[in-house]
C-alpha cells in the first residue's frame, strides 16, 4: 500500500501511566465544572436526582469500555475504533462512524481552546486586574490565544510521545490537585452554611417527584462526561505491551474518572442546595466555581477557577493525539491520501495527520467566535460518539463470524457468552441513549435547521460516505484485494 520511500512507523513508547493519562485527560474537562449544574436548565425538573443520573449514565459508558478493552486486546493499532470496526464489522461502517467522530472531536478541540480564555479573564478579574480582563475579552485576543494554545499542543504532539507525556502528566496531576480543593471545600460546608452566607435565600421546595423521562434525559446528557476513554485505543500503535496495557489503561480511566466525577459533583451539591443551583441555572450560565463563591475565601476562589482552566487545557494534547491517529489509520488503508500516513523522520509521529486535525480544530475556534455559540459542536460530538460506542458493541457481537482469527486474540473476558452478554447490554443502553439524545435535539426550539446536531451529523456522515465510496472504488480499480486488506491488521 505504501511507496518505498514513505515512512509509516510509529514507536511504542507509551506506558501504562501515559495511556491512562491520555484517557483521563480526554474525559475530564469543563464538563465536570459546568454540566452537572447547568443540567438543571437543560433538563428542568431533575432537581435532587443529578447524582443518581450521573451513576446511571456510567452504566453504558462502562459497557462501552468493556467493548473497547476486548477489541483493543486483539487489535492494538493506531486508529483504534476505526480498525476495530473495519476488521470486525465492515470497513464502510468503520470509516463513516470514525469520520464523524474525527470531525466532531476536532471541532470540539477548537471549542475547548476557545472557551479556555474566559477562565483566564475571570482569574484576572478575581486578582483585581480589570485592564487585563478587558484585553482578554477582546475578540482578536481571544481567538489568537486559542489558536496559540491549540498549535502549541499540536507541535508538542509532533515532537513525539516523550514530549507529549512530559506535557500531559504534570497537567493531569495539577488538575487533580486543584480538583481535590473543590471536593474538600464542598464536603467541608453544608446547606446551612450556604444559607447563612447568602442572606434572604428562599428554599422554594424541599422535595421533587421522581420522573423517569426527566431522569433518562438527564442521564443521556451526563453520559457525555464519560466520552474520551476511547483515546487510549486510538494510541494503540504507540503502546508498550499493548495487549495488556491498553485494557488496563481503559479500566483505570473509566473507574478513576467515574469516582472523581461522583466525588466532585457530590461535594458541590453537599455545600450548595439544589434548589439554589436550579434557580441560578434558569437565569444565567453557572459553574462549580461560581456556586461555591459565597462560602469560600478569596484565595480558594482563584484556585478553583485556575483548576477549571487547567482541566480545559488538559483536554487538548490527548484529544489531538486521538483524532490524528484516526487520520493516520485511514491513510494507511488507502481510504485517505496515503501521504497522511507518513511519519516524521526524527520524531516518528504522524505529523501530517496532526497538522490536518489542527486545521479542522482551528475552524472550530473561528466558528465558535463568529457564530457566538459553541454548544452545537458539542452536541454533534456526543451523537457521533454514541453511535461509535454502539458500533463497538456490535463489533464484539459480529467479530466471531466476520474475522474469527482476530476474535481468537481477545484476551479480556475470553468466554464468548460473557462477551456477547456485555455487548448486547451495551447495544440496549446505547440505543436508548441515542433515541433520547436525538428526540431532545429534534424537539428543541431553534431558528434554523442547521442549529440541530442530528441533521448536521447526517451531513457529515454523507460526506464520509462519499469519500469512502470514491476511495474504495479507486482501490478496486487498482486491483487491490480489499477483502484481504480488511481481514488483516495494519502493519506496525
Amino acid at each position: 500500500m505504501q511507496d518505498a520511500t514513505s515512512s509509516t512507523k510509529l514507536t511504542r513508547h507509551l506506558g501504562l501511566t501515559g495511556l491512562a493519562a491520555t484517557g483521563i485527560c480526554s474525559m475530564i474537562g469543563a464538563s465536570i465544572y459546568v454540566v452537572p449544574f447547568m443540567i438543571q436548565r437543560s433538563v428542568p425538573g431533575i432537581g435532587p436526582y443529578v447524582i443518581p443520573a450521573f451513576l446511571f449514565a456510567a452504566i453504558p459508558a462502562l459497557l462501552a469500555a468493556f467493548a473497547y478493552a476486548m477489541l483493543s486486546s486483539a487489535m492494538p493499532r493506531a486508529g483504534g475504533s476505526y480498525v476495530f470496526a473495519s476488521r470486525g464489522l465492515h470497513p464502510y461502517l468503520g470509516f463513516v462512524a470514525s469520520f464523524s467522530q474525527w470531525f466532531g472531536l476536532s471541532i470540539v478541540i477548537g471549542v475547548i481552546a476557545y472557551v479556555i480564555v474566559p477562565f483566564f479573564r475571570d482569574i484576572a478579574l478575581a486578582l483585581d486586574q480589570p485592564t487585563l480582563a478587558e484585553w482578554l475579552s477582546t475578540g482578536w485576543v481571544r481567538v489568537s490565544l486559542a489558536l496559540l494554545m491549540l498549535w502549541t499542543f499540536v507541535l508538542i504532539n509532533i515532537r513525539g510521545i516523550k514530549a507529549y507525556v512530559k506535557a500531559l502528566i504534570p497537567l493531569m496531576l495539577l488538575m487533580f490537585g486543584l480538583g481535590v480543593v473543590v471536593i474538600y471545600t464542598g464536603f467541608r460546608f453544608n446547606h446551612e452554611d450556604f444559607r447563612q452566607a447568602v442572606p434572604g435565600l428562599v428554599q422554594a421546595e424541599s422535595t421533587r417527584a421522581f420522573d423517569w423521562n426527566t431522569f433518562l434525559a438527564a442521564a443521556a446528557i451526563l453520559f457525555s462526561s464519560f466520552i474520551g476513554f476511547d483515546a487510549i485505543a486510538q494510541a494503540g500503535g504507540e503502546a508498550k505491551q499493548p495487549e495488556k496495557l491498553l485494557p488496563r489503561a481503559i479500566g483505570i480511566a473509566i473507574f478513576g474518572v467515574g469516582l472523581y466525577y461522583f466525588a466532585f459533583s457530590s461535594a458541590v451539591y453537599h455545600a450548595v442546595p439544589w434548589q439554589y443551583v436550579s434557580a441560578e441555572a434558569m437565569t444565567k450560565d453557572i459553574t462549580a466555581t461560581g456556586l461555591l463563591q459565597p462560602i469560600i475565601p478569596f484565595a480558594l476562589g482563584v484556585i478553583i477557577t485556575a483548576g477549571a482552566a487547567i482541566a480545559l487545557i488538559n483536554d487538548l494534547p490527548a484529544m489531538i493525539l486521538s483524532v490524528s491517529r484516526l487520520v493516520f489509520a485511514w491513510a494507511g488503508d488507502g481510504i485517505f491520501p496515503q501521504s497522511l500516513s507518513k511519519t516524521h523522520p526524527g520524531f516518528h509521529t504522524p505529523h501530517r495527520a496532526l497538522i490536518l486535525s489542527g486545521i479542522i480544530a482551528s475552524i472550530g475556534i473561528l466558528g465558535s467566535h463568529f457564530a457566538g455559540d459553541f454548544f452545537l459542536g458539542i452536541d454533534i460530538m456526543v451523537l457521533a460518539m454514541l453511535v461509535n460506542f454502539l458500533l463497538m458493541c456490535i463489533t464484539v457481537l459480529s467479530i466471531g463470524k466476520r474475522n474469527p482469527e482476530i476474535a481468537g486474540r481477545i484476551s479480556i473476558i475470553r468466554k464468548r457468552w460473557q462477551q456477547q452478554t456485555l455487548a448486547w447490554l451495551g447495544v440496549l443502553f446505547l440505543t436508548g441513549f441515542i433515541i433520547v439524545h436525538v428526540s431532545k435535539d429534534l424537539q428543541a426550539e431553534v431558528s434554523h435547521w442547521y442549529f440541530r446536531s442530528t441533521p448536521v451529523w447526517l451531513l457529515v456522515m454523507t460526506l464520509g460516505s462519499l469519500i469512502f465510496l470514491f476511495q474504495y472504488r479507486s482501490m478496486t480499480k487498482r486491483n487491490i484485494d480489499t477483502e484481504a486488506l480488511f481481514k488483516q491488521l495494519p502493519e506496525e
